[in-house]
């Protein structure tokens, strides 16, 4: 069992990768096995609309040179994917756009490989916009089949400056019992998901 979650901010050690830390806590201890995937600020390009993935059918994106397929790879074999997204301009970073367009793509081209997979969106905001980041991630959630779990609350935390969303004392609360709920659902489907081949 593993969930894997993905920091779609180019700024390491910031408020979205302590929000996803907090998540991944409970997790961790429920003996689940967790990773956490630095996305932002690294090189991955959008989808080129080829729809070569429709042809080859290999789980793969046919662009390279970028660390797409390495975070498909991880999205495949993980029950749980976390993505978490500052929010920039009322939506996600260029970089979780470009994971979610093709990850998703290829999930669909080779018949859902994200199908009945745990699916949980994390959102970092200074103040205002979150609602339509959150929205955006779990559209891809929804639209490949997956499980979303709900917690106490919508997952933002709150902060402009690094560190700041650990004084986000109601977002870390919530970010905790996503994590909980994640936990559970991952043991509780378990015996459901047939292994990825």
């Amino acid at each position: 069992m593993k969930a894997v979650a993905f920091n779609g901010s180019p700024r390491q050690g910031g408020n979205t990768e302590l929000l996803l830390r907090t998540v991944l806590e409970p997790i961790a201890a429920a003996g689940i096995e967790t990773e956490l995937v630095q996305v932002g600020g690294r090189a991955i390009r959008g989808c080129t609309a080829c729809f070569r993935c429709t042809e080859t059918k290999d789980r793969r994106c046919v662009v390279s040179g970028d660390i797409l397929n390495d975070c498909l790879a991880k999205m495949i074999a993980a029950d749980a994917i976390i993505l978490g997204s500052p929010t920039y301009f009322a939506d996600m970073s260029s970089e979780m756009k470009a994971l979610i367009d093709r990850a998703g793509f290829v999930s669909f081209a080779n018949g859902g490989l994200f199908a009945r997979k745990i699916g949980a969106a994390v959102v970092a905001v200074r103040r205002g916009g979150a609602t339509h980041v959150l929205d955006s991630i779990n559209h891809m959630f929804l639209m490949s089949r997956m499980i979303v779990p709900g917690s106490t609350y919508w997952n933002f935390g709150f902060g402009l400056q690094k560190g700041d969303a650990a004084n986000d004392q109601e977002g870390l609360a919530n970010m905790r019992d996503l994590g909980e709920s994640i936990a559970w659902l991952v043991k509780a489907t378990a015996a459901g998901r047939a292994p990825a081949a």
